[in-house]
């Protein structure tokens, strides 16, 4: 029996086979999920492309989380493949990288700072509102953070925005904890997801983790993180929330 067995997981924020968010589709199928999968826009016919390359093809839904009729009917189209949920992934971020990231953060302007706060951590907020009639107790919302306890170089304002996420992510906890529903963050390593590498100056990043992360890092491989946003969905931690779980081969333990 898998980890995941009967359970049914919305993984909101998948476009390409590269992303986390479709490693994590992947690894929750395998373990017993059914899954659904979302987008929005011009990535939509690419997600229902991808979806194909799952073990077994998601149903997917339109969702774009900063518009309110989407999130109005998210959970009449979830009805329509599963009768509830039991967790729900938010993979989902966004800030221009023309003017928020690779050394812009002093020249930052403030509707598009606005646009990646809402996207990156308003939203998962909004996202846990637009399934919680779904979600059952014992539920578990999982998002996706890379450490915001610091600033990095070249990441500025998503680095705000990520700090956003994680006191988001407390706050949610304390309120829908009486409701059973738990919310934790997965803060990964660096990944060469189509995120990423729309980062000018990723690659500094990169170079950090190759000499100190005592478990050593591969910025190719996905499913280490999948996995562990799959446990957090599990009943394997059902008295844990409002925690970030870092999988990053133990770099944030280290010192300079």
């Amino acid at each position: 029996m898998g980890l995941l067995e009967g359970k049914r997981i919305l993984v909101a924020g998948v476009t390409m086979d590269s992303s986390i968010g479709f490693a994590t589709a992947k690894v929750a199928q395998e373990q017993g999920a059914t899954v659904l999968i979302s987008n929005f826009g011009r990535a939509l016919s690419i997600t229902k492309r991808i979806a194909k390359r799952l073990p077994a093809e998601a149903p997917v839904l339109e969702l774009d989380v900063t518009d309110p009729e989407h999130l109005a009917g998210l959970a009449d189209q979830v009805r329509e493949h599963v009768d509830g949920l039991d967790g729900v992934v938010h993979s989902i971020a966004y800030g221009n990288p023309e003017t928020l990231l690779g050394g812009k953060f002093l020249d930052g302007p403030w509707p598009d700072v606005a646009q990646a706060v809402q996207v990156s951590a308003y939203s998962l907020m909004s996202l846990a509102q637009a399934t919680r009639p779904l979600l059952t107790p014992g539920a578990g919302v999982v998002g996706l953070t890379f450490d915001a306890t610091v600033a990095w170089p070249a990441y500025d304002w998503m680095g705000v925005a990520k700090a956003g996420l994680e006191s988001c992510a407390r706050y949610l906890a304390r309120d829908l904890g009486p409701h059973g529903i738990r919310v934790n963050l997965v803060s990964a390593g660096p990944l060469r997801t189509l995120a990423a590498k729309a980062i000018p100056g990723f690659s500094d990043l990169e170079d950090m983790w190759s000499t100190r992360a005592p478990l050593g890092w591969d910025n190719t491989d996905q499913e280490p993180t999948a996995r562990a946003v799959c446990a957090l969905l599990s009943d394997f931690f059902p008295a844990t929330t409002g925690e970030i779980v870092h999988v990053d081969g133990g770099f944030h333990a280290m010192g300079a």
